[in-house]
């Protein structure tokens, strides 16, 4: 049952996540609705990178970040292990990758992610996978966590993307 569930909401972000990138242009994608608004690609690189950065924590793996040559291939002038948390409003803006590149990422931690969720059972749902915060955090939470900032982020991006259009981009 978990797999099932989870497999459908985590395609669910991938809908979205597609929807907002096709045929959208560098202008589209790095448009900003105010000067310190986060822009579409760094959105999607951002929820791309969260998921990437936890399910390699919980499978105790390397990121496809860096085991498959994203990091190489988006050649941002951050550190490997960033992932968007806490950047600045210039750091958000060198995140200029074109559609079809920020695509192919999330579909590689897509995939990734439902090798995972094909194998979760019940029992593992309760395992614990980040004693940092109390109470400790449980495989469930984690993965609920990262459903729900992977869904407004995809969101946001989709709404840029109108607002972008609407500026005549």
């Amino acid at each position: 049952m978990p797999r099932a569930l989870l497999t459908e909401a985590f395609g669910r972000i991938s809908g979205v996540v597609h929807s907002a990138l096709r045929d959208a242009s560098v202008g589209v994608l790095t448009y900003r609705a105010d000067p310190g608004a986060n822009t579409m690609a760094w959105l999607v690189w951002h929820l791309t990178r969260v998921q990437d950065d936890h399910i390699a924590d919980i499978l105790g793996q390397e990121q496809v970040w860096t085991a498959q040559g994203w990091a190489a291939r988006f050649d941002l002038p951050f550190d490997t292990a960033a992932t968007g948390y806490g950047q600045t409003e210039a750091e958000v803006a060198m995140v200029r990758s074109g559609a079809d590149l920020l695509g192919g990422y999330y579909d590689a931690v897509h995939a990734r992610t439902l090798t995972f969720l094909g194998t979760v059972t019940e029992a593992d749902l309760a395992r614990i996978v980040d004693t940092a915060w109390d109470p400790p955090v449980t495989l469930a939470v984690r993965l609920i966590s990262i459903l729900s900032d992977d869904l407004q982020h995809a969101g946001q991006a989709s709404y840029l993307r109108g607002l972008a259009i609407r500026a005549g981009l």
